[in-house]
């Protein structure tokens, strides 16, 4: 729902006398700016998927879409929070320098600073990390939740495997990959997908030069669309058979299926799979 700035102004103006403890109402335009922020993020969060029937509510004025829109916010930071304790246990980096800052350093930091009454569009630490869905839309508890939900879906996905498996195809990827920035999970993800496309068994690690030459033969071919649509086909069958048909899950690897198979196709046409698919 849409309010207009003379609705929003008083709600912009109670938080400007906590913010000041009600010594004043005055503020400097940047910190104005701030707080009018942090009174249109808590409205949106009223908006988000699952508030439906609250912001249907046409007669629901500014300053309660506000106080609801904080109180979610509220349980989103929570919730996020019971989220990454229950993950950091059992929290695998595989020896990648990005994925372990990112989440067992910065993510605390977001905890421990974040101000939900007064910025709560603040996303304030850095997810170098890359996950394989795009938070660009995203900021604040948003961002982070959404963040810590990925790097959930991605480690119950490679915890299917050996560790010595995912070490292997990273190594395979980037004799560097402990240092690089890149995803981990897409990098296994397609290796299993190569495993499927020339029906190797996953228990038969790596791949020789006539695989390579198999892979290639399959992919020469597909038709335009069809190494996407193979990908999603092989995504959902490995989901049923091996992550008992985790709905999430594959939504989640299959987000980036357009872009790999885009890769995959030129690679398989340039002669060099070797390099994608290990």
């Amino acid at each position: 729902m849409t309010y207009k700035m003379e609705e929003l102004l008083p709600i912009v103006g109670k938080l400007a006398e906590k913010y000041t403890s009600f010594e004043s109402t005055s503020v400097t335009y940047e910190k104005a700016e701030q707080l009018m922020g942090a009174v249109l993020y808590c409205i949106r969060e009223t908006g988000l998927p699952g508030r439906h029937e609250l912001a249907a509510d046409g007669g629901r004025t500014a300053q309660r879409a506000y106080e609801d829109g904080l109180a979610y916010v509220g349980e989103k930071v929570k919730a996020a929070l019971d989220l990454y304790n229950n993950i950091l246990p059992e929290f695998d980096s595989y020896e990648n320098c990005c994925l372990y800052d990112t989440f067992v350093k910065a993510l605390p930091e977001f905890f421990q600073w974040y101000d939900m009454k007064f910025e709560p569009q603040n996303t304030i630490v850095m997810l170098d990390y890359p996950v394989l869905k795009d938070l660009s839309g995203s900021t604040g508890i948003d961002k982070v939740y959404e963040f810590i939900e990925c790097i959930h879906l991605e480690q119950s996905f490679l915890k299917i495997f050996p560790k010595s498996y995912v070490t292997r195809v990273l190594a395979g990827y980037d004799k560097y990959y402990k240092e690089m920035i890149d995803n981990i999970c897409g990098i296994v993800f397609l290796s299993v997908l190569g495993h499927m496309l020339i029906k190797k068994p996953l228990s038969e690690p790596g791949f020789i030069k006539e695989d390579y030459l198999r892979m290639e033969a399959v992919l020469t071919e597909f038709g335009p669309g069809e190494t996407e649509q193979w990908m999603r086909k092989a995504a959902e069958a490995f989901a049923g058979e091996t992550c008992g048909g985790d709905e999430k899950l594959l939504e989640y690897l299959s987000g980036s299926v357009s872009d790999y198979a885009a890769r995959v196709k030129e690679a398989a046409g340039n002669g060099v799979l070797e390099r994608i698919i290990l």
